[in-house]
């Protein structure tokens, strides 16, 4: 099940040229979680994830703090998560996470994104059977039949483990995140480089020149927007 997510979370890394801009979006989502629970992650399942993720992507601690502060000052301020399922050039499926507190707005600018870069949205569910959610975990220092004995020995039934790079990935479960983590943890192991629920294609495509273009194009304006917190897709990224 492979996807090279060292090669992956780089290139997105490259597009987001502005690390402002992914420093916000954690910035929203931690303060979303913490208003909707307990502004403390040892009783806030929910919070340490976001967190585990935020530290995977060098989020400043001052704008996790800064983020949790507001959530204890009592903040109004509220938003909504929704999704998009849509279609990219030659029929490629895109699906679309956004953390929005204007759905108009939100709407509105993913579907121009579609519009204007050779795709169209979809209706709820029109995409999404064809992925699968799953929590990816990454370590270092660790080799795939290490951390495959560690989990076992922990009764811990992954869909797939497997060496890349330097680094060992994990696909589990979305609700074995936490179990997995605990695992590794018990065994010392508690920097990861990867700490992520994604979704998945079932089967990847690949696109001729033009439309990779254009799905590249897609993808940027998508992620340019600024209520969008996640954009998956079912294109081979290649190399």
């Amino acid at each position: 099940m492979g996807r090279k997510w060292s090669n992956i979370k780089e290139k997105k890394a490259a597009r987001d040229a502005s690390t402002a801009r992914v420093y916000a979006k954690f910035g929203r989502k931690v303060y979303m979680v913490a208003k909707q629970g307990e502004p403390d992650p040892e009783s806030n399942q929910a919070l340490k994830f976001v967190l585990e993720q935020a530290k995977t992507y060098n989020v400043p601690k001052h704008i996790i703090d800064r983020a949790i502060e507001k959530a204890k000052g009592g903040s109004e301020e509220s938003y909504d998560e929704l999704r998009y399922e849509g279609f990219g050039p030659n029929g490629c499926m895109v699906i679309v996470d956004a953390l929005t507190n204007n759905v108009n707005r939100t709407a509105a600018e993913v579907r121009t994104a579609f519009n204007k870069n050779g795709g169209n949205l979809g209706v709820s569910g029109s995409v999404s059977y064809m992925f699968d959610a799953t929590a990816v975990i990454g370590v270092e220092g660790k080799d795939s039949e290490e951390i495959l004995e560690i989990l076992m020995e922990a009764d811990v039934d992954p869909r797939d483990i497997y060496d890349e790079e330097q680094s060992v990935i994990i696909y589990a479960e979305p609700d074995q995140f936490h179990v997995v983590q605990q695992a590794l943890e018990a065994e010392n192991i508690s920097e990861f480089t990867v700490a992520e629920l994604t979704m998945l294609p079932q089967n990847d495509v690949t696109l001729p020149e033009g439309d990779k273009l254009q799905f590249e194009k897609l993808v940027d304006a998508l992620e340019d927007i600024e209520d969008v917190q996640h954009v998956y897709h079912n294109v081979d990224d290649g190399e």
